[in-house]
C-alpha cells in the first residue's frame, strides 16, 4: 500500500523487537497507535496478546488493515483484535492510567508535535510489569538522548539503528 508518510516496519526491525520481547505475549495488552500496515498489532496478537488494538487515521489505512485482518482470520489469534479508524493520539489520551502492557509507536517522522505528545501519553498509559513496554521508531536524524528526555521515568533498554530509523524499547524505572 502505497500513502503518504506511511513506512512500514521494516521485517529486520520487525525480528529484532520481536526478539527483544519474546515469543510468548501471552496475557498482555497491547496497542499499536499509528497502526498503518498493522504489522506489529498483527505481530503480538499471533503472539497470544491477549488483547491487540490497532488505531489507524487514514482511511484507506484502515480499509486495509480490515482485509488483512479477514485474511488473518484463516488462523485466528488466540487473543481479541481490535482495529478502530481514528487519531492515535486522542485513542491514547483516553486511555486510563498504566492501562496497557505494550504500547507501539511509529508516528509519522514529520509530525513534531504529534511525536512528542504520544511519546509522554504512552508513559501514562504504559504499565510495562508484564514484560511489556513502550517501543518507539523514529528517524536516524534524531538523537535517542532526545527520546529518552520526553521518559524521564523510563530507559531505553533495547537499542536498534537500521538505515533511517532508530528504535528503543523503554522499560519502566519503576522496577
Amino acid at each position: 500500500m502505497d500513502l503518504p508518510g506511511l513506512r512500514p516496519s521494516t521485517d529486520r526491525v520487525r525480528e529484532t523487537l520481536f526478539n527483544w520481547l519474546g515469543q510468548d505475549l501471552s496475557g498482555m495488552r497491547c496497542l499499536d497507535i499509528f497502526a498503518g500496515t498493522g504489522a506489529l498489532g498483527f505481530e503480538a496478537a499471533s503472539r497470544h496478546a491477549q488483547a491487540a488494538v490497532l488505531v489507524e487515521k487514514d482511511k484507506k489505512a484502515h480499509a486495509n488493515l480490515l482485509a488483512n485482518f479477514a485474511l488473518l482470520q484463516s488462523t485466528p489469534a488466540p487473543g481479541s483484535v481490535e482495529i478502530i479508524h481514528g487519531d492515535g493520539l486522542e485513542f491514547l489520551k483516553r486511555q486510563a492510567n498504566q492501562s496497557c502492557d505494550l504500547i507501539f509507536i511509529d508516528p509519522p517522522f514529520q509530525d513534531e508535535m504529534l511525536f512528542k505528545q504520544a511519546v509522554i501519553e504512552a508513559a501514562r498509559v504504559c504499565d510495562d510489569r508484564a514484560g511489556g513496554g513502550i517501543y518507539i521508531e523514529f528517524p536516524a536524524a534524531r538523537t535517542r538522548e532526545d527520546v529518552e528526555a520526553l521518559l524521564p521515568e523510563w530507559h531505553c533498554g533495547k537499542y536498534l539503528e537500521a538505515g533511517q530509523v532508530k528504535a528503543c524499547l523503554f522499560r519502566s524505572r519503576r522496577g
